[in-house]
């Protein structure tokens, strides 16, 4: 499995060899506990479910207490399913931890819901530029301008950049270095920022366009 759930915990910085600052990300990636294995005898496909997050027992309702019941697993707040190749390797109620699944060096992808900005007009939305400020312009200046062709075909386009609601999307940053592996105490360093505020649950993988 190349796929851990964490928080991210907010943005530092540390030092190199050099003496570089390098901007960071720190994530608490884990303990992930294994909470179903499917396989595709029984399910038709293999896959391998993982769950993270405290959560109080009796805030889950009764079918998911009972499915986490079975694995002989506590309830957790996030839940998602993996596909895996090879399912030999994972049994229910086995714990996945950070250096189990990646290492110093690597490129990962993460996963997250963006910050939730509200409705914003074209200049914060799409990087708009913004119409003339000169002598003469009354109070157009953050205006979208005209958003129709002609008369023919006498329509706005679908997707047409306007006005509207922006960010609390699920956005997904490629190929971010892994600065450094905190194992005992299930910390990763990511160069660079990822989507979500802080506290907020993002999904580390392996990168899927890591180039050597």
């Amino acid at each position: 499995m190349n796929t851990i759930l964490g928080l991210k915990l907010g943005m530092t910085q540390v030092f190199d060899d050099q003496a570089r600052a390098i901007p960071v990300t720190v994530i608490k990636a884990g303990p992930c506990h294994v909470v179903q294995v499917k396989t595709v005898e029984k399910d038709g496909y293999s896959a391998v479910q993982i769950s993270f997050g405290d959560v109080k027992p009796g805030s889950v309702n009764k079918p998911t207490a009972g499915h986490y019941a079975k694995a002989g697993v506590d309830p957790a707040r996030h839940l998602i399913e993996v596909r895996v190749d090879d399912i030999s390797e994972y049994q229910v109620g086995q714990v996945i931890k950070i250096a189990d699944v990646l290492e110093k060096g690597q490129k990962a992808d993460v996963s997250g819901v963006s910050k939730g900005k509200g409705f914003a007009g074209v200049m914060k939305r799409h990087n708009f530029a913004g119409q003339n400020a000169s002598h003469g312009t009354h109070k157009t200046h953050r205006a979208p301008g005209s958003i129709g062709a002609c008369a023919t075909p006498a329509r706005v386009f679908k997707g047409m950049r306007m006005a509207g609601r922006m960010g609390g999307d699920r956005v997904t940053t490629l190929s971010l270095e892994i600065v450094d592996i905190d194992a005992e105490r299930d910390l990763l360093l990511l160069g660079g920022s990822v989507p979500g505020p802080k506290g907020s649950v993002v999904l580390v993988r392996e990168a899927v366009k890591a180039r050597g």
